[in-house]
């Protein structure tokens, strides 16, 4: 199937998507209250702001790439649900950290005041402390996973490799530094490779990892799939922070501007990222076409990404 035509089907297929969506995120708010510590046990404060950062709604994509690549791949979505709430725990950590006034300093998070805001500096830098542990020890541990220590091991690696320095905390500090400076568009998709691909990657190179067995040329397919996915979707969000507003977005927009932060829509203007972003979607559903229609779940959710107002 071309490029083209892929792109078209995928158009079409992700009609439905948005209930598909919702299932996913309903069942995510349980599996995530299921496994974070009560707020009413000590340290309470602590315990009450992990789930306030949470809970506190989010569209809960790295959790539905998990589950997509599951149906993609014929396992069971509760086979992988304790690895989507790891991936979710990491990915509120960040935005925890990144709120903070040493960071990017921000007030509002998913329509709510940011964790440091509602509580205080102190308990948002142990909130995020503690749900990069819990997702560690979640990957060790808990018993909805495969029980095989070498698949373990392996999804711990991943999650690491995505979470460090030569992933999502590499990729705020280029960031942070980068704030100010001409960069090149190569080194801006460096940044955001580690900053937001890494861990997208992450959710959908750990579920294909329980499947030891799985075909080498369809891992491969898989991360060729995703690699795309991760920059096209961060072109988008930057787009949004140009086009879209407040009240549809839950937070501020027009941030990355104020900070003279380098993105795609500042360095090569809004109409040439929007086409960036159309070739990538196009490039990553030409890499799932070993999968046939088993894929659909993927193609449904690229389609969705990549088309958001929010």
């Amino acid at each position: 199937m071309s490029g083209a035509r892929a792109a078209v089907k995928a158009a079409s297929d992700a009609g439905d998507f948005p209930e598909v969506l919702k299932s996913w995120q309903a069942r995510m708010e349980v599996a995530l209250a299921a496994r974070l510590p009560a707020s009413n046990v000590v340290p309470a404060r602590l315990h009450e702001a992990m789930r306030y950062s949470v809970l506190g709604g989010g569209k809960r994509i790295r959790p539905a790439l998990v589950f997509a690549t599951a149906r993609t791949l014929g396992l069971n979505e509760s086979a992988v649900e304790a690895i989507a709430c790891a991936i979710e725990f990491v990915h509120v950590y960040s935005l925890v950290h990144d709120d903070l006034p040493a960071m990017d300093d921000d007030d509002l998070r998913r329509g709510r005041p940011t964790c440091h805001k509602a509580f205080d500096e102190a308990t948002a830098i142990l909130t995020g402390d503690a749900l990069q542990s819990l997702a560690f020890q979640l990957l060790a541990c808990d018993p909805t996973l495969s029980g095989d220590a070498a698949v373990r091991l392996r999804l711990i690696e991943l999650l690491g490799e995505a979470s460090g320095t030569f992933g999502m905390a590499g990729g705020q500090a280029i960031d942070l530094a980068a704030q100010g400076r001409t960069l090149t568009i190569e080194e801006v998709e460096e940044m955001h490779a580690r900053k937001t691909g890494a861990l997208i990657r992450a959710s959908v190179m750990m579920p294909a990892s329980c499947l030891p067995g799985l075909e080498g040329r369809r891992y491969e397919a898989l991360s060729q799939f995703v690699d795309p996915i991760g920059l096209a979707f961060q072109i988008q969000d930057d787009l949004l922070d140009v086009l879209g507003d407040v009240s549809t977005l839950g937070k501020a927009v027009g941030a990355d501007s104020e900070r003279a932060k380098p993105t795609h829509p500042a360095m090569l203007g809004v109409p040439a990222s929007q086409e960036r972003v159309r070739r990538l979607h196009q490039e990553a559903l030409a890499a799932l076409e070993i999968f046939g229609a088993a894929a659909a779940p993927l193609r449904q959710l690229a389609a969705w990404l990549l088309a958001r107002s929010y």
